[in-house]
């Protein structure tokens, strides 16, 4: 070690702490923003096509108001229940019109929520144009949420939770919701529910310990059926989950009983006919029919199974109306297509009826449902991609609805987000390209073009920003490394004096993150053969020589240092090398007190954490709480799963901040509170639906016949 490497070492038994007045919130508040993949090119809205018309974009009625992302709708038959739900001047424009009436999932302030709307102008088929302009017109809708008394425990406090397929049995509206921590790690919460419209009663359907997907109640209310893995729980599947079709009574949750193994998204036509898709043995996604017997004992054995669509094309999330044995609504991706589209499927001819490649062949459509009478399907799509579609401002940071006054939560539109030491500006990075933009969404600007992720402000050079320059998910040996950007001084090339390279190996220098003093920068390396931590001067970058931090064949990643500098928390798999699985550690700078403050569960990944203004937090991003819904009834995700949770530093007060059925991650603390309100970055362009169908729909199988015609895969 020569004199320079021993006063670098030295300097790390230095107090780097600041006080605690530096980073208590003037405001008394805090404020947390993550990303989720892809979420802001949505904009999903509820459509509908005739089944008795040839499908045309001037047919297509426009349901839900545009106004936020609406999805997973169902058409109930109206009920006294119903009507008695509505305020009491629409009881007179019933007797007078032929209304809509639709329940769906909606993600208002950013938490998802279901509603009833009551859209006029919708019956019969005639004059389309018509009652498609008067749908989106206010005065012409009633829109009711349906759980806005459920939604608060006995003792009065708001719940946050995922929502999802909802459907009506009675009196009662049958659901799936988050609310109910599982109590093991990278277990899910997801489970049924039912609820009692005119009361808020709640009562789970779903056994304890047990996550149900999917719930569809039978034409009688009598029966439920859910996607569900029974006690075996998730095993970590991100593409088509492992589950089987279960039965129980709507009523209670009673007599649940196993019908078809290995099945997903059940769907009713009579109380002993069941359609649900899974993957064939050649590969194919497809729609199956299941039997229930009626007369003698219900088991798995018992049930009658057989495939309905053929193979060359994907088939999935299937859709039923009441007694109709004529046809079923399928969602598909065909080879050859980049979109995902809604199809009729003759049960008679076994023949595919197109719909919605005739009016949007561009736009993906997901999740199709059909009306009691069998005369519309439904399905969600996003609303800003053509056709006159209503476009939605682009957000910069979307509030998120929390349960409580002292905690703003937003999504960002980007990832690994970053806070200048005072909060006045946020760098992000888009993949490629690292931004920089005023909290308000002004002053949007970027400072380095070159593939890049992760951010990490100077805490003492207000003008400093590094990140990792390279591509993501590599592995130990690809050119990666640490990079600083002068923000105030940035060009337009990478080669700018603006920007400074700390690191020159290549060996993957990642996730650098800076001293409270912006002495030392914390990073991961994999200069050894294996990614490990390292400390570098802040200036002089590892030309001045490097202290080892971590050691092992494992890897140890996404590190943070804490603002009173007596804590660096990172990622690491080094209980289960390779696994993919990895946990939160902590760790003094000087190399003492390792800790494990997470465990994950087996097989379970928690990343990205972060600490809090006063250091006795962290923020991290961990698959905790399992999977939400089935993987294949959203947009792609490349890991389907993951919510936002905050804890103690000695482990306590878990918390967690987000429920949906996205990928969110990369979340950060900013050092002071921003009120919880939407920022509007800018207006959106036609690119603004450019999300992806799931990427393994991709894959054709086979070279097959369909039709007559062969198909290339």
């Amino acid at each position: 070690m020569n004199i320079a490497q021993f006063l670098f070492v030295a300097s790390l038994l230095l107090p780097l702490h600041a006080s605690a007045a530096e980073h208590q919130n003037p405001n008394g508040g805090d404020t947390i923003v993550f990303t989720t993949l892809g979420r802001s090119h949505y904009e999903f809205d509820i459509f509908a096509l005739s089944t008795t018309h040839p499908p045309s974009i001037s047919r297509e009625l426009q349901i839900t108001d545009g106004e936020s992302v609406n999805f997973n709708g169902y058409f109930p038959s109206p009920s006294p229940t119903l009507i008695s739900l509505l305020p009491d001047e629409t009881l007179t424009q019933l007797e007078d019109s032929s209304p809509l009436h639709l329940i769906y999932v909606t993600e208002r302030n950013g938490t998802s929520s279901i509603y009833y709307d009551l859209v006029y102008g919708g019956g019969g088929d005639s004059d389309f144009k018509r009652k498609r302009r008067s749908v989106l017109e206010s005065p012409s809708r009633i829109q009711v949420p349906l759980l806005s008394i459920a939604n608060h425990h006995r003792s009065g406090t708001k719940v946050n939770s995922f929502k999802d397929k909802p459907s009506l049995s009675g009196e009662f509206l049958v659901y799936v919701s988050t609310h109910e921590n599982s109590g093991e790690p990278r277990t899910s919460w997801t489970a049924v529910y039912s609820t009692e419209l005119r009361t808020g009663l709640t009562r789970r359907l779903t056994p304890s310990g047990i996550a149900d997907f999917s719930p569809a109640v039978s034409p009688s209310g009598n029966w439920t059926a859910v996607a569900s893995y029974g006690e075996r729980g998730w095993t970590g599947e991100v593409e088509e989950l492992s589950t089987d079709i279960y039965v129980f009574s709507t009523l209670d949750g009673t007599h649940r009983v196993k019908v078809v193994e290995h099945g997903g998204w059940p769907c009713w036509v009579d109380d002993s006919t069941l359609y649900f898709h899974r993957r064939s043995d050649d590969g194919w996604i497809s729609v199956y029919r299941a039997t229930l017997p009626e007369n003698k004992l219900l088991t798995t054995e018992s049930v009658k199974i057989r495939r309905v669509t053929p193979p060359g094309v994907h088939a999935f999330t299937p859709a039923t109306s009441p007694n109709n044995h004529d046809f079923i609504a399928v969602a598909t991706r065909r080879p050859g297509s980049d979109y995902r589209h809604v199809e009729l499927f003759d049960l008679k001819s076994n023949e595919f009826i197109e719909l919605t490649r005739l009016v949007a062949p561009e736009s993906h459509h997901l999740n199709p449902f059909i009306s009691p009478d069998a005369s519309r399907v439904g399905y969600h799509s996003c609303r800003g991609q053509a056709n006159g579609r209503r476009r939605s401002p682009l957000l910069l940071l979307e509030n998120i609805q929390t349960t409580t006054t002292d905690l703003s939560l937003f999504r960002i539109d980007g990832s690994f987000p970053s806070f200048s030491p005072k909060g006045d500006r946020i760098a992000y990075v888009k993949m490629p390209g690292v931004y920089v933009v005023n909290p308000d969404g002004s002053g949007r600007r970027e400072v380095y073009k070159g593939m890049a992720f992760s951010t990490a402000w100077d805490p003492v050079r207000p003008r400093r920003v590094y990140t990792s320059s390279g591509p993501t998910f590599a592995t130990e040996r690809t050119e990666v490394d640490i990079i600083s950007i002068d923000v105030d001084d940035a060009a337009d090339d990478t080669s700018s004096s603006s920007v400074r390279r700390l690191t020159t190996n290549g060996k993957n220098n990642a996730f650098p993150w800076p001293s409270p003093d912006g002495k030392l920068i914390v990073f991961r390396s994999g200069r050894t053969g294996h990614k490990n931590l390292y400390l570098m001067d802040a200036e002089k970058g590892e030309t001045s020589g490097l202290w080892r931090l971590t050691e092992g064949a494992w890897t140890d990643t996404m590190c943070s240092w804490s603002p009173d500098g007596e804590w660096i928390a990172f990622a690491s798999d080094r209980e289960s090398p390779g696994s993919g699985s990895f946990e939160l550690f902590l760790i003094h700078p000087n190399g003492t007190g390792l800790r494990k403050l997470i465990q994950s569960g087996s097989g379970g990944r928690t990343n990205h954490p972060i600490f809090s203004p006063d250091s006795k937090s962290i923020v991290f991003t961990s698959d905790y709480a399992g999977i939400s819904a089935e993987p294949i009834s959203n947009p792609h995700h490349y890991q389907p799963y993951g919510d936002i949770f905050t804890v103690k530093l000695d482990g306590s007060n878990l918390r967690r901040l987000t429920h949906n059925s996205y990928e969110d991650g990369t979340p950060v603390w900013a050092p002071r509170f921003i009120s919880p309100n939407d920022v509007v970055l800018r207006m959106k362009n036609d690119s603004s639906c450019s999300f992806d169908d799931c990427h393994w729909l991709n894959k054709n199988p086979t070279t097959t016949v369909l039709k007559g015609r062969e198909i290339s895969c």
